[in-house]
């Protein structure tokens, strides 16, 4: 069979997520799955046409239509929906949930919803980014189609009629399906790097996944915003690993925050301060599970390494690794590129805000042991670097950034209101800390307007030091907490969105886009000063800058309302899920 084209990329808005927490897939409008990486979030890709390269799993209407798709709520199974010239046709699919370590299952059932149904099916996979050998798919006698991929086995079933053609150089399965008015076919592709058991019924894999996600669901019913704030918590889910606990920041590489800017990352791999940011956020919505993972991961990490803590690692506790070249066309505007040198930074702020964590699980009776014993660890980490040059929040040259150290400041305060009443001597000792680092950030990094700036030699404004004030270091409504709301405000705030700090003299959105974080900084700030209507904006504003899916990137693109950078963070959905609870419950 003649080859055929690659699936063509589309607005990032558009992309939907599949994840069961130990890998990921984005599939588009036209029911094709681009992305995935398997056996786990940071390993090569077996998909990558989202980044100009081979490997896809397409089910598309054979003729025109017009697309849409939602979440079932409280998970990620996903209904791609198409209304034809004949009727309507609906794709459910999801990765079985909760993940296999060894085997990932992609789910897809085709129904013709009303009239008369035809699509058509290709798949190809392409391991290593393509760089693997794949051997021409065999025919089984009970019906389905099993290959080797790299060290990767497959099994396929549900098309006995596909076809081998070629695309790309590699083989690909192609398949026609015609249903009619209420029928449907399922399609279950399995990965694995071991010889695979028994196939599994569809029906059976389906209602596992739907009795995975029913688990461990909380209410969030009295909140703004509740589908969001449920669907956020259904997203880091399904980003977290249920085997060590870590959230990765995203599930895909190389997607430009700016065109041609040269501004690609590989996001692929857990950030400690995220994973922070993920566990405060559960543990304001009461979502215990999720918040005693990241206790977990952060504790295990800092035990590890004490304050060589990196600031990053893979989802399994391992290095990140370098950053390198794929030699594929990358997404438009972008490069491709795996791997991040973040591991070559010191970030002083990782040690507060693991402090942060640990604090708001003792408060909930969710701090075992080893997480006491890593708070030690971290606050003497504090002790011994705090006046060390750290490259900070934004990952920037090494410099005395002043969030870095009012953070670790609001880590001590707040641990040390949590110490059981026979440490009230080590808590008075990271009380005095915490006031020493505050009185240091005041003497050296106070600017003249009575706000604090980005650090002893940077005079500028930044949307990270309203967090500070937010997590305790100094109250909301101290002077410096309130002028830099307000510097904030004038300077970086545009139509109820936020940038993060001014990188020259171009109009910021020239620059990059809008920070989503920040955003809901600004919120937060409102909502802690008693500001309900503005703090209500600014959360607003903000939750409606996502695509169909309710999936958010790094940045927003105000002018073009389109998303930037990797799919999805996994920050932006923590902070809009502790927005949404911090502005119902008034804490």
């Amino acid at each position: 069979m003649a080859p055929q084209a690659a699936p063509e990329p589309h607005a990032l808005r558009d992309y939907a997520l599949l994840a069961d927490g130990r890998r990921g897939a984005l599939v588009g409008p036209r029911g094709e799955i681009v992305w995935m990486c398997a056996p786990a979030w940071h390993d090569d890709a077996v998909f990558a046409a989202l980044i100009g390269g081979p490997g896809w799993y397409t089910v598309t209407p054979a003729g025109p239509y017009v697309w849409g798709g939602s979440y079932e709520p409280g998970s990620l199974i996903w209904r791609s929906r198409w209304v034809t010239r004949t009727g309507i046709v609906q794709c459910r699919e999801a990765l079985a949930y909760p993940g296999d370590r060894r085997r990932a299952v992609l789910l897809r059932r085709v129904e013709a919803v009303d009239g008369p149904a035809e699509v058509t099916v290709r798949l190809q996979l392409a391991p290593g980014f393509g760089g693997q050998r794949t051997v021409d798919p065999v025919l089984g006698e009970d019906g389905c189609w099993t290959a080797r991929a790299g060290r990767l086995r497959m099994r396929w079933s549900g098309p006995p009629d596909a076809r081998i053609g070629t695309g790309d150089g590699l083989p690909e399965l192609r398949a026609r399906l015609r249903l009619e008015a209420g029928a449907r076919q399922d399609l279950v592709l399995e990965l694995a790097e071991h010889p695979l058991e028994r196939c599994e019924p569809a029906d059976l894999l389906w209602r596992a996944t739907e009795a995975g996600w029913q688990a461990h669901l909380p209410g969030l019913c009295a909140v703004p915003g509740p589908a969001d704030a449920r669907h956020a918590y259904a997203v880091l889910r399904a980003m977290t690993d249920p085997g060590g606990g870590g959230t990765v920041a995203a599930a895909t590489t190389s997607l430009p925050e700016r065109a041609e800017q040269g501004r690609n990352y590989d996001y692929r791999y857990v950030w400690i301060r995220d994973q922070c940011y993920v566990g405060q956020a559960a543990a304001a919505a009461g979502a215990h599970p999720l918040l005693e993972d990241s206790v977990r991961f952060v504790a295990a990490r800092l035990l590890e390494h004490g304050p060589d803590l990196p600031p990053a690692c893979t989802v399994d506790g391992g290095a990140v690794p370098d950053p390198k070249r794929l030699d594929l066309p990358g997404y438009p505007g972008g490069f491709d590129v795996i791997g991040n040198r973040v591991d070559r930074q010191f970030q002083l702020d990782c040690f507060g805000e693991a402090l942060l964590l640990f604090a708001a699980a003792a408060r909930h009776d969710r701090l075992d042991a080893d997480g006491w014993r890593a708070a030690r660890t971290a606050a003497e980490a504090i002790a011994a670097r705090h006046t060390r040059a750290d490259s900070g929040i934004w990952e920037l040259r090494p410099d005395h950034w002043t969030h870095s150290r009012l953070i670790c400041a609001a880590g001590l305060r707040t641990m040390a209101a949590a110490l059981p009443r026979a440490s009230r001597g080590l808590a008075a000792g990271w009380e005095a800390l915490a006031d020493r680092i505050t009185a240091e950030a005041a003497a050296c990094a106070l600017h003249p307007d009575g706000r604090w700036q980005r650090s002893p030699t940077d005079a500028g404004v930044d949307a990270a030091l309203l967090l500070p004030a937010l997590r305790g270091a100094v109250p909301a409504e101290d002077p410096r907490s309130r002028a830099t709301l307000d510097a904030v405000l004038a300077e970086l705030a545009r139509d109820h969105y936020c940038y993060r700090f001014r990188h020259d003299e171009r109009p910021l959105e020239d620059a990059e886009g809008a920070f989503l974080l920040c955003g809901f900084f600004v919120a937060l700030s409102h909502h802690r000063l008693g500001h309900a209507v503005e703090a209500a904006r600014w959360f607003e504003r903000n939750r409606a800058a996502c695509g169909p899916p309710g999936l958010y990137a790094e940045e927003f693109d105000v002018t073009q309302r389109q998303l930037r950078g990797n799919l999805p963070q996994a920050f932006v959905h923590a902070l809009l899920l502790e927005t949404a609870v911090r502005l119902a419950t008034g804490g």
